[in-house]
């Protein structure tokens, strides 16, 4: 092969993992590490979890009409917030204390109250109330975990990435909560990376891939987007034109050569070493990518609970059915995204919220539940923790004639497996879903449950010159581990 078709290559294996170059950088010019080391792969006690699937709807998911119901919005339809008993909500303190805005005044509370736009029962032998647009995932309902009281301080969609980092998106980028448990924790499988990345991830516009990035924590802990395409799942994982996988074997075996004689001239050069670690694994890829990307191999039933047989929930289906194949082949972290439409993203119901919702909801319904069906009937429930979650929640009043503005004062997400206790809700908001009220929690303290359950102490997880702070690490929600 020619140079041109060499160093485009090249340049992507060496960006897959570029290791510890900034790790040290910050000993250098930090000074002192003696009592530091980085980690070694190994928890910090003993874990519930051994992965995580983290499914994230993009735009803003509307809790009060998904897993958090509030009858005032019917009984009180229609009226301006000031005429009814809630007309004080605006102007609780947690308005100013919940809101940092980008674009001030551009996202305004809503004074009109808009009523449900779908119907609520209890489900399960829990009773936990979810609306109707969840058929499917309202029969595992006993098997989750449902928190009401989140919240964050980003009232537009730089809340995606916020989600993602703990941090607004006015203090520029940070790591990831996939990036800190690639860093934390070691392979489960030599020959897939361990934090993955699936579905169209968010849009430029609202931090694009800094949503899966590693920032400071170096390139080689960042999410590696995967095609759900057998054939072509990787960008430059197919051997190129007129290549065989002979000769790209010979070319490995030279580089490592060179890099060989590298090491052993600069034995403490993490970048160096990182590299090599680099070229080896995306070399071990090409193989093992296609092979779990193979979803027609699974048996009809089972593509059937993940709705591949119908339009509506074939895309999402195959997304959802490749991560659980990820998670049972050991990737550790596997980040899953819908709603990508090139810009906030499809769940941001500003308008026709009804007929948007009801759409989404049968996208993703049948999906998300036989993920949950599929774990629990090959063993791995138990140890797969899976993390339902949106930006932000949306108005309780309406923005226009028919949907609802961004809310980030409270709204839902949800957890279940994963040593996560099921048919549980945690924390709550108020009689019309403005503010989170009972058991609050910021963004942050997802992050700390997922890696407490997976072992990991956020507080260990510093690095030299890199001070956290303490809402960065947030705090395990115990009301919700078994």
């Amino acid at each position: 092969m020619g140079k041109a078709h060499h160093a485009p290559r090249r340049k992507f294996l060496a960006d897959l993992g570029m290791g510890f170059t900034g790790l040290a950088l910050g000993s250098m010019l930090n000074g002192s590490t003696a009592d530091w080391a980085p980690p070694d792969g190994q928890p910090h006690f003993a874990p519930k979890a051994k992965r995580v699937i983290w499914l994230f709807m993009i735009g803003g998911v509307s809790h009060v009409e998904t897993f958090d119901p509030k009858p005032a919005l019917n009984k009180y339809g229609g009226m301006r917030l000031g005429d009814t008993p809630f007309k004080d909500f605006a102007d609780n303190p947690l308005v100013k204390e919940n809101l940092r805005e980008l674009i001030v005044g551009l996202h305004k509370v809503e004074p009109n109250i808009y009523p449900l736009q779908t119907g609520f029962k209890k489900r399960g032998q829990s009773g936990i109330e979810v609306s109707d647009w969840w058929p499917n995932l309202s029969e595992c309902v006993d098997d989750i975990a449902v928190v009401r009281s989140m919240w964050t301080t980003d009232n537009n969609h730089g809340a995606q990435m916020q989600f993602h980092t703990g941090r607004h998106v006015l203090e520029g980028q940070f790591p990831t909560i996939g990036s800190w448990v690639h860093y934390g924790l070691g392979s489960l499988n030599e020959n897939l990376p361990q934090f993955v990345v699936l579905g169209e991830p968010i849009d430029t516009c609202c931090g694009g891939l800094a949503a899966h990035g590693a920032s400071y924590l170096g390139p080689q802990h960042r999410g590696v987007q995967l095609a759900v395409r057998p054939e072509d799942p990787l960008a430059f994982s197919t051997l190129g034109p007129g290549v065989s996988r002979e000769e790209q074997q010979s070319e490995f075996e030279l580089l490592s050569e060179l890099n060989g004689l590298s090491t052993a001239e600069y034995p403490d050069d993490a970048a160096m070493l990182a590299r090599i670690k680099s070229y080896e694994l995306a070399f071990r890829m090409q193989t093992a990518v296609p092979e779990v990307m193979r979803l027609r191999e699974e048996s009809d039933e089972t593509q059937r609970m993940y709705g591949l047989d119908h339009e509506a929930t074939r895309s999402f289906g195959e997304v959802c059915l490749a991560a659980r194949r990820m998670a049972e082949s050991g990737v550790r972290f596997i980040q899953v995204f819908h709603g990508q439409n090139g810009g906030a993203g499809k769940w941001d119901a500003h308008s026709d919220l009804k007929k948007g919702h009801t759409e989404l909801c049968e996208q993703v319904d049948k999906p998300i539940a036989g993920l949950l069906k599929d774990l629990k009937q090959r063993g791995l429930f138990d140890d797969t923790l899976v993390v339902f979650a949106t930006e932000f929640g949306r108005t309780p009043g309406s923005e226009g004639t028919n949907g609802r503005n961004h809310h980030p004062y409270g709204f839902s997400v949800w957890l279940a497996g994963g040593g996560i206790k099921g048919g549980v809700v945690h924390g709550a908001t108020d009689e019309i879903g403005f503010h989170a009220v009972e058991d609050r929690h910021y963004v942050t303290d997802i992050h700390a449950t997922v890696l407490h359950q997976l072992g990991l102490d956020a507080k260990k997880l510093e690095v030299p010159g890199r001070k956290r702070l303490e809402i960065d690490l947030g705090h395990p929600i115990h009301e919700i581990i078994a």
